[in-house]
C-alpha cells in the first residue's frame, strides 16, 4: 500500500496563506513541551498540532517563527543541534541544515540562538501573533521579549505593540480541508474501521473490556496508525453511560451493551466512530427499542449534512427525535417542545439537567481533523456557522440511562448507547467515511453472531 505523507509543498502552501492573513505581524509557535510521564521517563511525544500544520516538523525543541514582511526568513526554524551521542539514545535529529533542506525554512538556528535571533526577526513587526497557556516556560519567554521591546520603542519608535492568538486566522483554515487531508483522513477513518471490526471479531461475553481494547490497538498499529487519536472508550453494561469511561478494566457479562469510541491517527489526522454492539450476539427487545431509537436520530442528522445547513440542524433534529421517542416509550413526561426548550438551557444549569438532557448531555456534532475535537468555531458573529464542501464532522446522538436513574422504567437501567461516523461535506450533500462497520440491528446480529460462532 503506497504511503500518504504530508507534502512539503502542502505545508509551505498553508504557509504562504497564513503569511497573507498576518500581514505586518509576526507569528511565534513553539513546538509542544516533552512530558515527564514518572522519574526519567517521558510520555510518549506528539507534535504540537497548530506547529505541525504549518511546518510538518515533528522534534520537540523547536520554535517556528513566520514574518511576512521579512525580506530574506520569512519562515524561520529554531532546532535542536545534531549531536550524535543524543541521537544514539533518542533518534535522528534535522539540526539547522535538515531543517531548512528538508522542511522549507529559508532559514535555520539551533536553539541556543532563539534568545539572540528571534528579537532581530520581530524588531519591525506591529504585532506578534503568540498563543499563551500550551507551554508556561515559553510563555514567560514571550512576556520578556515584550518587555524588551517596550524599553526598546520608547528609544527607537519601532517593534511589536500587541500580542494576538493567531487561532482566529490559523483554525479557520485547518476547518477546511484541502484534497491531501481529505486523503489522510481517509486513511485515519479506515483504519479506525479495522479497528471496530477487530472489536467485533475478538467480541465474547467473559472477555475483558482491555481485551477489546487491545484488539482494536493491534488492528490500528498493523495498518500504520502510530497512536490512537484519543483514549480508547470500550464500556460494557452500566460503563457505557459515562461518557468518557476509559478505566477499560471490566468484565463483559452476556447481555451487556459494550460501547465502543474508538479512533486511529494516520498522519496527524483522526478517526473517531463509536459502536454499541450487543455482547450475546443479539439485542433484547429493551436494548433494541432503544438502539433503534438512536439509530433513526443519527440517520436524520446525516442526511442534513449539506452545504448551507447550519452546523446546529444535525443537532436540532437528532434532538427533537430522541425526545419524541423518549416521551413515546416513558422515559420522560411532559410536552416534546417544552422538553427540548428546557434541555437546550441546560448548559446555564449544569448541576441539574432538564428536559431531554436528562439523558442526552451533549452536542450530536463536532469537527474532526488533526484534533478528535477540531479546530474551528461552530458560530460566526453569533450565528452558527454554514456548511460548505470540505468540512468534515462528527454525527453521535447517544442515549445514558444510568443505573439509579429516578423514574425510570427499571428494564431500561444501565443502558449506554452512542453512535458515531465521520461525514465529510460534499457539493452534493455528505458521504459518510467511517459506512464500513456495520450499524444496523441486522447487519450487528449477524456479523456479531456470525464472530460468536466462529464463522
Amino acid at each position: 500500500m503506497k504511503p500518504i505523507t504530508l507534502s512539503i509543498n502542502e505545508t509551505r502552501q498553508r504557509r504562504e496563506d497564513f503569511l497573507r492573513r498576518i500581514g505586518g505581524g509576526i507569528a511565534i509557535f513553539p513546538a509542544a513541551p516533552t512530558a515527564i510521564r514518572n522519574s526519567d521517563v517521558e510520555h510518549e511525544y506528539r507534535q504540537d498540532t497548530d506547529f505541525y500544520y504549518l511546518t510538518g516538523f515533528e522534534e520537540p525543541n523547536a520554535v517556528a517563527v513566520l514574518a511576512p514582511d521579512h525580506p530574506e526568513h520569512r519562515f524561520v526554524l529554531f532546532v535542536q543541534p545534531k549531536d550524535r551521542e543524543r541521537e544514539v539514545w533518542t533518534g535522528w535529529r534535522a539540526g539547522d541544515e535538515g531543517a531548512k533542506r528538508d522542511y522549507g525554512a529559508d532559514a535555520a538556528f539551533t536553539m541556543d540562538k532563539l534568545d539572540e535571533e528571534l528579537p532581530k526577526l520581530a524588531e519591525k513587526a506591529n504585532r506578534i501573533y503568540y498563543r499563551f497557556g500550551s507551554d508556561p516556560a515559553f510563555d514567560e519567554r514571550l512576556v520578556g521579549l515584550m518587555r524588551r521591546f517596550q524599553r526598546q520603542r520608547q528609544r527607537e519608535g519601532t517593534g511589536p505593540t500587541s500580542v494576538i492568538d493567531p487561532a482566529e486566522l490559523l483554525h479557520e483554515m485547518r476547518l477546511i480541508k484541502t484534497p491531501q487531508e481529505i486523503e489522510l483522513l481517509r486513511r485515519a477513518i479506515d483504519i479506525t474501521c479495522e479497528g471496530h471490526l477487530a472489536a467485533i471479531q475478538a467480541l465474547k461475553p467473559g472477555a475483558y473490556e482491555y481485551e477489546i481494547e487491545a484488539a482494536i490497538g493491534y488492528a490500528f498499529r498493523k495498518n500504520g496508525s502510530p497512536r490512537c487519536g484519543y483514549a480508547s472508550i470500550v464500556g460494557a453494561g452500566a460503563n457505557a453511560t459515562v461518557l468518557h469511561y476509559t478505566v477499560n478494566n471490566c468484565r463483559i457479562e452476556d447481555g451487556d451493551l459494550l460501547l465502543i469510541d474508538a479512533g486511529a491517527e494516520f498522519g496527524y489526522y483522526t478517526g473517531d466512530v463509536t459502536r454499541t454492539l450487543p455482547a450475546g450476539g443479539r439485542f433484547t427487545e429493551d436494548q433494541a427499542v432503544l438502539y433503534q431509537l438512536v439509530l433513526d436520530a443519527q440517520l436524520a442528522a446525516i442526511e442534513a449534512i449539506r452545504p448551507g445547513a447550519s452546523f446546529v440542524e444535525p443537532h436540532d433534529i437528532a434532538v427533537r427525535i430522541l425526545t419524541e421517542g423518549m416521551v413515546r416509550l416513558g422515559l420522560l413526561e411532559g410536552d416534546v417542545e417544552k422538553l427540548i426548550e428546557d434541555g437546550n438551557k441546560f448548559q446555564n444549569q449544569p448541576d441539574a439537567p432538564a428536559g431531554y438532557k436528562k439523558f442526552y448531555l451533549h452536542r450530536t456534532s463536532h469537527w474532526l481533523g488533526m484534533d478528535v475535537h477540531d479546530a474551528g468555531p461552530y458560530k460566526v458573529a453569533d450565528e452558527w456557522r454554514r456548511l460548505v464542501p470540505g468540512m468534515v464532522m462528527t454525527v453521535e446522538p447517544g442515549l445514558y440511562i444510568s443505573e439509579d436513574a429516578e423514574g425510570v422504567d427499571p428494564r431500561y437501567r444501565g443502558i449506554g448507547i452512542r453512535i458515531e461516523d465521520d461525514v465529510l461535506v460534499t457539493e452534493l450533500g455528505n458521504e459518510v467515511l467511517s459506512a464500513r462497520v456495520p450499524k444496523s440491528i441486522e447487519e450487528i446480529e449477524r456479523i456479531v453472531g456470525k464472530s460468536r460462532n466462529g464463522a
